[in-house]
């Protein structure tokens, strides 16, 4: 069975978002206390940008920008690839390593539903695999 970004997101009831007047430093706050690698900027209900560990890294420090001056929309990556809940996960996998992405935002219809990271990616390819191999080896020991 192939999973799909639907699946991946039913276990995720939150998305994480800032506005693009923050800070570099909110945004970071933010992602330390609910754990989570990036954060999507958001107006007026439209995503304007994703801010990411990484982005903070490449865009921020090693840039001498400091957290507290720096507004998202400065490191910011925009714009930003989205999928649809009926991606599946192997095409996820696909487009996160060749655009070489850990985050992706979930739309439908205009509509955010949720953000998927390369961890749930990763996760839902093993269960397939797992799956997969099971359905193998219960095969080969009736044969």
């Amino acid at each position: 069975m192939t999973v799909t970004v639907r699946q991946m997101l039913r276990d995720k009831t939150f998305v994480y978002t800032v506005e693009p007047d923050s800070t570099v430093f909110e945004a970071l706050e933010l992602m330390a206390e609910h754990n989570i690698g990036a954060v999507l900027v958001v107006s007026d209900g439209r995503i304007q940008g994703i801010m990411s560990e990484r982005d903070y890294a490449r865009k921020g420090i090693l840039q001498g920008k400091n957290s507290k001056d720096t507004l998202v929309t400065e490191i910011m990556t925009a714009p930003v690839i989205c999928v649809e809940p009926t991606f599946t996960a192997d095409r996820c996998m696909a487009l996160m390593t060749e655009r070489r992405i850990r985050h992706l935002p979930v739309m439908q219809d205009d509509q955010l539903l949720g953000i998927i990271s390369i961890g749930d990616v990763v996760r839902a390819v093993v269960a397939q695999q797992r799956m997969l191999i099971d359905a193998l080896e219960s095969y080969i020991r009736t044969a």
